[in-house]
Formats: structure tokens, C-alpha cells, sequence
């Protein structure tokens, strides 16, 4: 067994473990804990994984896993990649960061990511502004928070992720399903639940 660990995300202090498939390709997620905080890991044979797709793919769902367990109300996600040599290691980080990650669990404490893009078909002709204006605030009074635009193609009307409380889910899915009727010269991307990558801001020590 190897004595490398792959991180996940950072939780409330808690003792699990599932199979699954991982990063790595190891078959087994758990918890390493430090005093009030638990890192969901794997074991991994090396602490610089390569990106690829089915591993990206792979970080994701298992963060959503754990997202859907009820002894858990929230996670703090870690970007691909983050991988210790030993649980010395990372229990260093978690104490280092300690604080950072107490503050950020308690910011998206009960909450999820929803992601929602408006793609205008080639060469339509919308009042872009206002569709945006209007779905923009439909969503927003839905959301504890959004991101800004990310416009990174020219058929992008809206591109916005949400943070959004588990109890609204239901209610922000059927103002998506609305504005997708409304909209209906528009596709409509409604994504999620993710861990809330773009609502937390922790950049932890490379000490690996």
C-alpha cells in the first residue's frame, strides 16, 4: 500500500471510508484527521499526478459523493493534483491552514455549486444585454452568491456559477426549467451539484 495520499477536499472532523474509483487508481476514499478537520484522500503512487480527463472526471465525482453523504454539510474542494508523500505531511498542511479552512467551511456551510450557461445558436441575433440582465437576476435571488460572467465564447449569453443552499436546490432548478421555457431560442447548460471550487480561496504550502 502506498504511503502517498491524494486530497479531495477538507471536511468537518468526521471518520468515513468507501469504494470507489479514484485518482490513482486505487479503490478506497477515507478521512486522515486532524483535530477539527478531516482530508478525504486515497493512496497514490506518486505526489505529482498527470491531468487527464477520466481523472479530472474522477476528482470531481468523488468530491460529489461525498458532498451526498448526510453525516457531511460541507466540503472545502481542492484543486487537482494535491498529493502528500506520507499523513505527516499533510497533517502539517491541515495545521497550517487550519484556520483558512475553518473560515471557508463555514462560508459554504450547507451550500452547493450550480452552474448555468445561456449558448446562443450561430449567428443569432438576441438583445444579449437584457436576457442577461433578466436571467441574472432571477438566479440571483435564488443564490447566496454567484461568479462573474466567463464569456470565453462569442455564443455565450450567460456563464455563471451559484452558490446555493441545499434546501433551494429544488427551487433554483425550476427557475432554471422557467427560464429555459421562456428562453427557448437559447440553450439552456444547468450543471451541478459541485463542491464550490469557484467560492472558496485556500492556497496551502507545498510542502509535500
Amino acid at each position: 500500500m502506498s504511503s502517498n495520499r491524494y486530497v479531495y477536499g477538507v471536511v468537518e472532523k468526521n471518520e468515513f471510508e468507501f469504494d470507489t474509483e479514484t485518482v490513482g487508481d486505487a479503490d478506497r476514499v477515507y478521512t486522515v484527521t486532524y483535530r477539527s478537520l478531516s482530508a478525504v484522500v486515497s493512496d497514490i503512487d506518486t505526489t505529482d499526478p498527470e491531468r487527464t480527463d477520466e481523472d479530472s472526471k474522477t476528482h470531481d465525482e468523488v468530491l460529489r459523493d461525498v458532498l451526498e453523504r448526510d453525516d457531511v454539510d460541507a466540503v472545502v474542494p481542492m484543486q487537482f493534483g494535491m498529493a502528500f508523500k506520507d499523513n505527516r505531511s499533510l497533517k502539517s498542511v491541515l495545521r497550517g491552514a487550519r484556520r483558512a479552512f475553518r473560515k471557508a467551511l463555514n462560508e459554504v456551510d450547507g451550500h452547493v455549486e450550480l452552474g448555468v450557461k445561456l449558448v446562443a445558436g450561430e449567428g443569432d441575433e438576441l438583445p444579449r444585454d437584457e436576457i442577461r440582465e433578466d436571467v441574472g437576476e432571477r438566479l440571483a435571488a435564488v443564490a447566496e452568491s454567484e461568479t462573474e460572467d466567463d464569456l470565453f465564447s462569442d455564443r455565450l449569453v450567460l456563464n455563471r456559477s451559484y452558490l446555493v443552499a441545499t434546501e433551494d436546490r429544488e427551487t433554483f432548478a425550476a427557475e432554471v426549467g422557467e427560464i429555459r421555457d421562456e428562453y427557448g431560442e437559447l440553450t439552456v447548460q444547468f450543471t451541478g451539484p459541485w463542491a464550490p471550487y469557484n467560492f472558496v480561496d485556500i492556497h496551502v504550502g507545498a510542502q509535500r
